[in-house]
């Protein structure tokens, strides 16, 4: 399982909680804490926690994907409704 070490406010993120419900998940789990070289503490996070990240990062990628795809649906049917219309209309013999 790869190391991934967050800053609190990600860690909220991820949880679902504040900057400081973050700390306090922190102390209570208890998580590995460092400070880092632009002075922000970093949690390494659990195998759950990693899990619930990584799930986090795909469910947001595949939402991306699925509003691009949504888009790109709506302006073929606009295209396709824009070509129909200037399409010259018959009118079958009778």
């Amino acid at each position: 399982m790869p190391q991934i070490w967050v800053t609190y406010d990600e860690l909220a993120e991820i949880m679902g909680c504040d900057h400081a419900g973050a700390r306090e998940a922190v102390a209570a789990i208890p998580l590995d804490c460092r400070k880092s070289r632009d002075g922000h503490t970093r949690a390494k996070l659990s195998p759950w926690l990693t899990e619930v990240f990584f799930d986090r990062l795909l469910q947001k990628r595949l939402d991306r994907e699925l509003a691009t795809c949504a888009g790109n649906l709506r302006a073929m049917r606009e295209r396709m409704e824009i070509r129909s219309s200037a399409a010259p209309k018959y009118q079958a013999a009778s």
